[in-house]
C-alpha cells in the first residue's frame, strides 16, 4: 500500500494570508515526504478560496525544488480548460524539473460555476468528451511529431517540447466514478483515482468492482493502479471526542462544496458561505456520527483495519485528503499521527 497526500491551499476567511497558506502547504508536503509518502497531489480550481489552485504546475514545480523523493501529482488537470499542447509541454517540463517525478491526473471537471467562467458556460456534464480526446493526444505528443484533427482540437504537426524524462511516459491517472470512465481509463492504460466522498466503505467496494469490471473488459491491458482518496483526520486514543473535531470540519467542507456545486449564489471575492445545516435535515450523510464512520476519522487503531480492508480489495494507494477547513496546526497533528502510527503498519 502506497500513501499520498492530497492537499490545497484553503482559505475560509481573510485572517490567513495566501503567503501563509503557501508555506503551510509546503510544510505538509515536506512532512509527507519525510514520512515515506509516495506522492503529493494538487488539483485545479478557479476563483474559489476554499480550494486555491488556478494551476497545480507552479506549486508542484516549487515543491520539486524543495524535495528529493516524493512524486509531484497534478491531481487533476481539468481537460476542457486546457489545450493538449499545453498539457503535454507543461507536464513534461515538470518531469524535467523534478528529474522524473511527475504524475498527471486528468478529469472532466465538476463545478458548473467553473465552466461558466472558464468554458463559456458549456455544461459541466460535457467535459468527458474533452477528457477522452485529451488522453491519447498528450501521449502522442510526448512521443514525437503528431498532427491532430479531432472534434474539439485541431492542430498541424507538433510535438511536446520538452519531452518527459520518464519512459515511455509519466504515469497518467483518470478520476473515475461511473463504469464508462473506469473502462476508458483501463482501456487507455491509465491508473484510476476514485473518491467515495461522503459514502461509506461499501462505496469503496462498489468503485473497486467497477474497476475490476473494466479490467475484465480489457484483459490484454496490463493492470493499472487504483487509488482511493479519503478525507482523513487522526486523533489520539486519550481524546475520545477527538473525532468530533474532524467530523465538524469535514461537514463544513462538504456544506461548502454543496454551496459551490449548487451554483445558486454569486461568490463574493472568492468566498461562498457553507450551505446551512438545516438544509440537510433528513440527510444522514451530513450528520457527525455518519461522517465519523464514512470519512477516515479515528484513532490509528481504528483507521488501520479500514485501510487494510482497502488493501485486501486491491487498492494500491491511499491518499490522505487533508482539505477539511481545520487550521494548519490541527492538520499537522493529524498527519503526524498518521505517519507515526498508521504508515508503519503497512511496511
Amino acid at each position: 500500500m502506497k500513501f499520498s497526500l492530497f492537499v490545497h491551499m484553503e482559505r475560509w476567511d481573510e485572517s490567513v494570508s495566501h503567503r501563509q497558506l503557501f508555506e503551510d502547504l509546503t510544510e505538509l508536503t515536506l512532512m509527507a515526504e519525510a514520512g515515506g509518502f509516495s506522492t503529493v497531489w494538487i488539483g485545479e480550481h478557479h476563483a474559489m478560496e476554499y480550494t486555491i489552485s488556478p494551476s497545480p504546475m507552479p506549486l508542484l514545480a516549487y515543491l520539486a525544488a524543495k524535495t528529493t523523493t516524493i512524486h509531484l501529482g497534478a491531481g487533476t488537470i481539468i481537460a476542457p480548460f486546457w489545450h493538449p499542447l499545453r498539457v503535454a509541454g507543461e507536464c513534461a517540463l515538470l518531469d524535467v524539473i523534478s528529474n522524473g517525478r511527475m504524475e498527471v491526473g486528468l478529469a472532466r471537471g465538476a463545478y458548473q460555476v467553473e465552466f461558466d467562467r472558464m468554458a463559456g458556460g458549456m455544461p459541466a456534464s460535457s467535459g468527458g468528451q474533452a477528457l477522452r480526446e485529451m488522453v491519447p493526444v498528450v501521449r502522442a505528443l510526448w512521443q514525437g511529431d503528431y498532427a491532430h484533427d479531432g472534434d474539439i482540437w485541431k492542430f498541424p504537426t507538433s510535438t511536446s517540447v520538452p519531452k518527459p524524462i520518464q519512459k515511455p511516459n509519466p504515469p497518467m491517472w483518470i478520476a473515475a466514478r461511473d463504469p464508462d470512465s473506469h473502462n476508458f481509463a483501463v482501456a487507455n492504460g491509465c491508473n484510476v483515482m476514485v473518491t467515495p466522498l461522503m459514502k461509506g466503505d461499501e462505496e469503496v467496494l462498489d468503485l473497486k468492482n467497477k474497476f475490476q469490471t473494466a479490467l475484465d473488459n480489457n484483459p490484454d491491458v496490463p493492470r493499472p493502479q487504483l487509488m482511493v482518496l479519503r478525507h482523513t483526520h487522526v486523533h489520539t486514543a486519550d481524546n475520545p471526542d477527538g473525532w468530533k473535531v474532524g467530523a465538524k470540519a469535514i461537514s463544513r467542507f462538504y456544506r461548502t462544496f454543496d454551496a459551490w456545486f449548487g451554483n445558486k449564489q454569486t461568490p463574493v471575492n472568492g468566498f461562498l458561505a457553507p450551505s446551512p445545516e438545516e438544509k440537510f435535515a433528513g440527510r444522514p450523510e451530513f450528520e457527525l456520527e455518519s461522517l465519523h464512520k464514512t470519512a477516515m476519522i479515528g484513532t490509528p487503531e481504528e483507521i488501520i483495519p479500514r485501510i487494510k480492508y482497502y488493501q485486501e480489495l486491491g487498492v494500491d494507494e491511499f491518499s490522505f485528503w487533508c482539505d477539511n477547513s481545520l487550521p494548519h496546526e490541527e492538520k499537522k497533528k493529524s498527519l503526524e499521527l498518521f505517519i507515526k502510527h498508521v504508515v508503519p503498519a503497512f511496511r
